[in-house]
């Protein structure tokens, strides 16, 4: 069955891409400021039913459409995509003090029958103080400014400054690649 990334992120195709999982990309338009709550799981999965609502009109063959979505964790505080500079730089110093969790929301909709199938994913990063050190030059790049919570683990430059990691790395792309395999396998057997 022909499988559709509700997404535009270059991250979390090449999840899918790396993982050998054949697909096409649609990108939902949503406000994504208008759904909120206070629960990171709740949010996520929230947003990611939003994305296939939105989406789903514009599908007219058989398909399993993945939605997902994703924020940021950090001493309690939910982070989405930071809105300016400065925020990021906050966001980034707060992760040499407190640990860095992503918490990703995933839905996979089988267009024929309508039925979805969801799951939350978490993992969770630590760094080293030393991280601060590079927090200009990750600003400079320009790519933190299009993360939830200002933060690409998977980046060079902040994986030289990682102390340890609970999860696995492909959570932190907004893709984790066991809960998608295991969502559309669940899709498929129906």
């Amino acid at each position: 069955m022909k499988i559709i990334l509700g997404s535009q992120s270059k991250w979390r195709a090449k999840e899918l891409e790396e993982a050998g999982i054949e697909f096409t990309t649609m990108s939902a338009d949503i406000d994504e400021k208008a759904i909120r709550f206070d629960d990171p799981e709740k949010l996520t999965l929230a947003l990611a039913h939003a994305k296939a609502d939105a989406l789903l009109k514009d599908i007219y063959e058989p398909a399993l459409l993945i939605t997902t979505d994703q924020v940021a964790v950090c001493d309690g505080e939910i982070r989405e995509k930071p809105e300016n500079v400065r925020e990021a730089r906050g966001f980034l110093e707060s992760y040499t003090r407190y640990p860095a969790e992503v918490v990703n929301g995933l839905v996979v909709t089988d267009t024929s029958s309508g039925k979805r199938f969801e799951g939350i994913d978490r993992a969770k990063v630590f760094y080293k103080p030393s991280l601060a050190f590079v927090i200009d030059e990750l600003i400079k790049k320009g790519e933190v400014m299009t993360c939830a919570g200002s933060f690409q683990a998977e980046d060079p430059l902040m994986l030289a400054h990682v102390d340890h990691i609970e999860g696995g790395l492909d959570s932190f792309s907004g893709m984790p690649i066991v809960l998608v395999k295991r969502l559309l396998s669940e899709a498929q057997l129906l």
